[in-house]
């Protein structure tokens, strides 16, 4: 699996590779479970059942990265952060930031398109109760850190959706750009910042789980300010 990643010469080659991965057995019956017995309210249509790739822009400067997609989300309709709440708050904040041309996504061929922008998950299956294992999370990390460099020339500034999406970017940030993670590394947190020499700056931000949205724990506020923040820091602002 990883030697595919590393002969992925551009993002289309990646989505594609991505796509027909196979390499955590727990994940692939999941997903697959998932895909077959369906939720109820969408029992006339066909799940993905797959490995979910990133989406958005090859030239981005803001990159978001996630923790996986959603088993009746992502998985069901095969784009990111697509067809569950946790999309429709995500997306409502970046067409509120100029960085989507509308504010919902619905599925693969609905006109959405992202500037500047690209998103991509630390796993690309949908795991039971959102809950990849370590083992799990070190076998796709070679998705991550080819997306990562593919996007590399262009990148500035990654937001981590949670603390899982924070832990993921040390190791990815050490396999790409060869710079060492700081030590301690800097605890998660929201609005949390980090920034090196020659690297994406990092920025925490609660994730946009139904969990921390219908709370308050996270709410559109919070967001725009996040996605202000990244902005300027990526020279988009």
């Amino acid at each position: 699996m990883a030697g595919r990643a590393r002969r992925s010469a551009t993002l289309d080659d990646l989505d594609v590779a991505v796509s027909d991965c196979f390499a955590c057995p727990r994940l692939v019956a999941w997903r697959e479970e998932v895909a077959a017995t369906k939720r109820a309210s969408f029992r006339d249509q066909e799940y993905w059942g797959r490995p979910v790739p990133g989406y958005g822009a090859g030239d981005a400067r803001l990159a978001i990265l996630g923790l996986a997609p959603a088993a009746h989300g992502g998985n069901r309709t095969g784009r990111i952060f697509t067809g569950d709440r946790s999309g429709d708050v995500l997306f409502a904040a970046l067409h509120r930031a100029g960085l989507a041309n509308q504010p919902t996504s619905v599925s693969r061929d609905d006109g959405l398109a992202l500037r500047d922008t690209r998103i991509f998950a630390a796993v690309r299956c949908a795991p039971p109760d959102n809950k990849p294992t370590p083992g799990e999370r070190d076998t796709c990390a070679p998705w991550l850190h080819r997306e990562v460099e593919l996007v590399k020339p262009t990148l500035r500034v990654v937001v981590a959706l949670g603390a899982f999406a924070w832990a993921a970017w040390w190791p990815a940030m050490a396999a790409v750009y060869g710079v060492r993670p700081p030590v301690p590394r800097p605890a998660f947190g929201h609005g949390a910042r980090w920034s090196g020499a020659d690297v994406p700056a990092l920025i925490g931000c609660y994730h946009v789980s139904q969990q921390n949205t219908f709370t308050g724990r996270l709410t559109p506020a919070m967001l725009d300010d996040v996605f202000a923040a990244a902005k300027h820091l990526a020279g988009l602002a």
